[in-house]
């Protein structure tokens, strides 16, 4: 059974730092794509960043180029979400996902991206003040 368990969300000023973990279970990392999603109260759910199971690639929405950097750790079975220069638009619940991985690489770009991923773990809040 896949398991996902987040952690590490909470309140921060704009401007500052977070790091959000991920522990899973259940599923090989090279296997899987893995990654982190975001849902704002009012907007869909939208792709953060996410790792290609089978190389290692990293692929990032276009609203955290540059200041979000994911990382895995397959010995541990984890997933982590460093995130810098927050900003109050990045305040949101935040999910990390995982879901098996076809020889076309990850799911993601695409319209309803999380639509396709088939496996969540409960979310973490992340509130950014101004």
């Amino acid at each position: 059974e896949v398991q996902l368990q987040a952690s590490g969300g909470g309140l921060v000023q704009a401007g500052g730092s977070l790091r959000l973990s991920c522990v899973a279970s259940g599923f090989t990392f090279d296997e899987y794509s893995i990654g982190w999603f975001r849902q704002a109260p009012g907007k869909e759910r939208e792709g953060v960043a996410c790792i290609s199971g089978s190389d290692g690639r990293k692929f990032y929405g276009d609203s955290v180029k540059g200041r979000f950097t994911i990382s895995s750790d397959k010995a541990k079975s984890t997933l982590s979400l460093q995130m810098d220069s927050l900003k109050p638009d990045d305040t949101a619940v935040y999910y990390c996902a995982a879901d098996p991985q076809g020889p076309m690489g990850p799911v993601w770009g695409v319209e309803e991206t999380p639509h396709w991923w088939d496996y969540w773990g409960h979310g973490t809040l992340v509130t950014v003040s101004s």
